[in-house]
């Protein structure tokens, strides 16, 4: 991944934010969506393309554009430098391979220490029994 030449890319479009803010919100375009076409990207491969639209399928529109949004800041420049560090963070957690667990056997003490407590919770449960008459 060129994360430059991805940069370069990005298409920004400007809308009014929704949210508390007062006669600010209603007058500046604040809210910022950041647009990167994955399908023709010359930034990403064609295996990291195939990656990103798996991983990233639900922000990923019908003509292959990722879309993401920003309208934290009530500065129009905040939510641009927001929405860039989303789409980066995007981008590397869907190229990030997945590591496949490897189980391990617990440890003799832990095992040992888990059936203790098992022994004294079940001692206090059966110190609340009434007792039988016989």
């Amino acid at each position: 991944m060129d994360w430059e030449k991805l940069r370069a890319e990005l298409e920004f479009r400007t809308s009014r934010s929704s949210g508390a803010g007062g006669q600010h919100v209603n007058k500046t375009e604040t809210k910022v969506e950041a647009l990167l076409d994955v399908k023709a990207s010359p930034g990403l491969n064609e295996d990291e393309k195939k990656l990103v639209f798996e991983k990233a399928i639900n922000r990923i529109n019908d003509e292959g554009i990722l879309s993401i949004t920003s309208q934290k800041s009530r500065s129009q420049l905040d939510n641009k430098e927001n929405a860039i560090e989303k789409l980066q963070q995007i981008l590397l957690k869907a190229l990030t391979p997945v590591t496949k667990r490897i189980r391990t056997k617990p440890s003799k003490s832990s095992v040992e220490e888990r059936l203790e407590e098992k022994k004294i919770q079940a001692e206090k449960k059966e110190g609340r029994k009434k007792p039988t008459t016989d």
